[in-house]
């Protein structure tokens, strides 16, 4: 069976302008609360969201490269959503349960749920070398949520419009081909001005550093050392909006060793 075939695409293919709906319903999530999101790290890029009665899986990736010590995040969700369809990145297949997917920009409503996704060039050349990224928001729990995936090109006046104001960002600070550098993740944070940022997509020691082209995320801190960081010793983090700061953004780095094999 072709890769593609084992993502189910539902949906536009360009960023539409009405929402498209889905038949099948979102279970609830006994004793989960609605005003709070919790963010669990599994490797990279994937992130698992709870919140609102609904789970949320972003890039499940398979064990190839920069991932390759990583446990596949074969975790069940509602949804998953991809930012890119690159092996390391966004392998969806085989995932418990029979999760709805997402993996092309769009408007989308899930029972209730709405979910953009935003094109950012994958690299430096617009998208001729690795395609286009896709940078997903939407708001659970309370938050409003950007997930920018694998962005590699700086985001527009148009992008920023679309991604809006989030309480919450996921950034990729890790450099290399295929995602910001330490600098260019600084310009987004910059750009996007969320109140909660969390690095992603950076040099982890569970990646083989002959074939991984990234950067620590040591080096993005050291650029921004000045601001509130916190490393919490934990894959997870729970957010609620009366936790936020007031004004300014507070970087939040969760621990990627509770991710890893063994």
């Amino acid at each position: 069976m072709k890769r593609r075939q084992l993502l189910r695409y539902v949906g536009a293919s360009a960023i539409a302008t009405t929402a498209v709906p889905f038949v099948s319903q979102f279970q609830p999530v006994w004793g989960q609360s609605k005003d709070s999101l919790l963010v669990q790290y599994l490797g990279h890029t994937a992130f698992l969201f709870t919140g609102g009665g609904v789970k949320i899986l972003a890039n499940p990736f398979r064990t190839i490269g920069c991932t390759a010590g990583y446990q596949l995040p074969k975790v069940a969700a509602d949804l998953v959503i991809i930012s890119s369809r690159l092996w390391d990145e966004g392998a969806a297949e085989n995932l418990p349960g029979n999760p709805k997917i997402l993996y092309e920009p769009g408007v989308y409503e899930i029972n209730g749920l709405r979910i953009q996704g935003v094109e950012i060039a994958h690299d430096r050349k617009g998208g001729k070398q690795f395609g286009m990224n896709v940078a997903w928001r939407w708001t659970q729990g309370g938050l409003r949520v950007v997930h920018l995936g694998g962005a590699a090109a700086p985001i527009s006046i148009e992008q920023k419009i679309l991604l809006g104001s989030p309480d919450l960002a996921l950034i990729p600070v890790g450099g290399g081909r295929k995602a910001y550098s330490a600098e260019e993740a600084k310009q987004a944070m910059n750009t996007l001005n969320p109140r909660v940022m969390i690095p992603t997509h950076y040099l982890t020691s569970a990646a083989d550093k002959k074939t991984c082209d990234l950067s620590p995320v040591d080096d993005f801190l050291g650029l921004v050392k000045e601001m509130n960081i916190r490393q919490i010793n934990d894959n997870q983090l729970r957010l609620r909006s009366s936790d936020l700061p007031k004004s300014g953004t507070v970087i939040r780095v969760l621990n990627y060793n509770k991710a890893l094999k063994g």
